[in-house]
């Protein structure tokens, strides 16, 4: 069973491909053309779909994380110039002597 094979009629022409524009085709078959090539594009938009999420994503997360690395870094920043303030305070209040 396993060897059977469908039969093939030499006498049916095989698919092939045409250009619609230059080909004498009818109204039904430029709408069947039509039909099957809609039915091509919704299925390969799906895939399209899923990858532009993706990347969405990805690219939003880049985004975030510089942003979020930035705000990190303006806060490390304020804290320093805290710390060069206390510094010339506690300068000010030091002793004055000859060499200052």
């Amino acid at each position: 069973m396993a060897d059977h094979k469908p039969k093939v009629d030499p006498e049916v022409p095989f698919a092939k491909r045409i250009d619609p524009n230059s080909a004498d085709l009818t109204r039904d078959e430029l709408y069947f053309i039509r039909q099957a090539e809609l039915a091509q594009w919704k299925k390969k938009s799906q895939k399209l779909r899923g990858r532009n999420i993706a990347t969405g994503l990805a690219i939003g997360a880049i985004v975030m994380g510089i942003y979020g690395y930035t705000f990190y870094s303006v806060s490390q920043e304020k804290i320093m110039d805290e710390l060069d303030d206390q510094a010339k305070v506690a300068r000010m209040r030091a002793s004055k002597t000859g060499a200052n």
